[in-house]
């Protein structure tokens, strides 16, 4: 015969021997673990004779389940005396002052498109953008780029598929703008392009511009100077001076270059020049109603001059001791 009464007795014992909940693990494995007396007991009703199995499995049970119940009591009890021994013993002082986390803050491209845009926006300029997938036509058939010019070669540009390529400019932007409104058009497109550049201290395949565009009737290259002046001396500083200098670009004629004054020299900043009529047309313009000029910058050169940043890797190495120079 069983006797679940011992059983019960022995377990409680054991239990409320135990001193912490190390000790509690070891007296569960003891007294309902796979091989414990209570455990082998309940198998070995099926040996007793039938007319006491019943009888016999009933109280087991009943024991199993008294013995489960006060583990969970005693697991219970130990952890609040746990808890009770830590807040005694380690103290917090609840008035003195907390750990400062470091602020996040906008990254140093961040702030300079930022700034950016908001000397475009205080001249009334909208901002447009569009996708960086884009098609051959935007990229380069409207900007009047001819089939076999250099930019369109494998080694310049990213191409995804036939006539479909990762955009090396955001003036695929202003094509979008002008084939969906009628002048007048007043524009900067801030993004990311792309182009197969090997990195290096001046070159990324990742690199972001801001280009700007304005269309209306009476448009002159005397307008494009004194919004230039204007950006760059906000940019740069009033002190500087500018210069425009002949350049060449298929999309824009005449085209040009501006320097701004630095130290003893200058310092080339943007491309710039009035759109080509050829443009216009392929929008659906009349070149002989509307004129306008375009400009293009890249973001990162002008962060680089502005902070004697000497190198475009720094801005991408995500050093925060670098990157918390330029607090926002």
């Amino acid at each position: 015969m069983i006797d679940s009464d011992a059983l019960l007795a022995d377990a409680l014992e054991l239990i409320a021997a135990a001193s912490d909940r190390e000790a509690l693990e070891a007296v569960r494995i003891a007294s309902v673990g796979r091989h414990a007396p209570l455990p082998l007991a309940l198998r070995a009703v099926g040996e007793l004779p039938p007319e006491q199995r019943g009888e016999a499995g009933k109280r087991l049970n009943e024991v199993r389940q008294a013995v489960e119940a006060r583990l969970a009591e005693r697991q219970a009890e130990l952890e609040s005396e746990a808890l009770a021994s830590t807040l005694a013993n380690d103290r917090s002082d609840v008035t003195l002052p907390g750990r400062a986390l470091p602020h996040g803050g906008l990254h140093v491209l961040t702030q300079t498109r930022r700034e950016i845009e908001q000397i475009f926006l205080e001249l009334g300029y909208a901002i447009a953008e569009g996708p960086e997938v884009e098609t051959e036509f935007n990229n380069f058939t409207a900007l009047n780029i001819p089939d076999d010019h250099p930019a369109k070669a494998d080694s310049d540009t990213l191409w995804i598929s036939d006539g479909v390529l990762l955009r090396t400019h955001t003036s695929p932007v202003q094509v979008r703008v002008m084939q969906s409104q009628q002048p007048p058009v007043a524009v900067i497109c801030p993004g990311r392009v792309y182009r197969r550049d090997t990195q290096d201290a001046t070159h990324s395949p990742i690199f972001h511009q801001v280009e700007g565009l304005v269309i209306d009737e009476g448009v002159t290259l005397a307008h494009l100077k004194g919004t230039l002046e204007h950006v760059t001396k906000r940019l740069f500083g009033q002190e500087r001076k500018l210069r425009l200098r002949s350049g060449f670009f298929p999309f824009t004629e005449p085209s040009v270059e501006l320097d701004v004054s630095w130290g003893d020299g200058w310092m080339e900043v943007l491309g710039a020049g009035m759109v080509d009529p050829n443009v216009l047309e392929h929008v659906g313009y009349d070149p002989e109603q509307v004129t306008g000029f375009a400009f293009g910058m890249g973001i990162e050169r002008i962060a680089m001059l502005r902070h004697g940043i000497p190198d475009i890797r720094m801005l991408y190495d995500n050093d925060v001791r670098f990157l918390a120079q330029f607090p926002a």
